[in-house]
């Protein structure tokens, strides 16, 4: 497998098949401002044959980008706002991958910590999320009253620089 940034169309092809990895209606969420003012951090992840030659398959990708809120944060946040992998693909790493490298993407850019977002109900994503290490917390009214979430949240170690 290899990963990438995105390019439009790959955008394009994603949003043609994420309600189908997902199952159920979520393309509205797969916003083109990640491919046209976010792209940057956004990543797709695409098998790849001998000697690194691209098949044209997308398995996967991850939307997500760099924030620095201002307040209690104290430093820039690497934020996921979807990651998928095709049905057939899932379970062999590619999701793990996908963060690797965005997380590499994001210690360089300065981030100290990653977060991500999700409902207490997709068991399966807060599973994913803790065996990469990550912290999960069920907040109430997150977004909006009556609306609770389950903030994922991972510190990133300090780079330390040869000097």
């Amino acid at each position: 497998m290899q990963t990438r940034r995105i390019t439009k169309a790959d955008f394009d092809r994603i949003v043609e098949v994420i309600d189908r990895w997902w199952g159920g209606p979520i393309s509205p969420f797969a916003h083109p401002i990640f491919f046209h003012e976010l792209g940057q951090h956004a990543l797709v992840a695409e098998l790849a044959g001998a000697g690194g030659v691209r098949y044209d398959e997308i398995v996967g990708f991850l939307l997500g980008f760099v924030a620095d809120p201002a307040g209690e944060l104290n430093g820039p946040t690497g934020y996921v706002h979807l990651i998928g992998v095709h049905p057939e693909h899932r379970r062999r790493g590619f999701g793990r991958q996908l963060y690797e490298r965005f997380e590499t993407g994001c210690r360089e850019a300065g981030c100290i910590r990653l977060k991500a977002i999700t409902t207490p109900g997709n068991a399966s994503s807060i599973r994913f999320h803790m065996a990469l290490g990550w912290q999960a917390e069920e907040v109430d009214d997150y977004a909006g009253r009556g609306r609770r979430r389950v903030v994922l949240t991972r510190v990133l170690p300090a780079i330390v620089k040869a000097g």
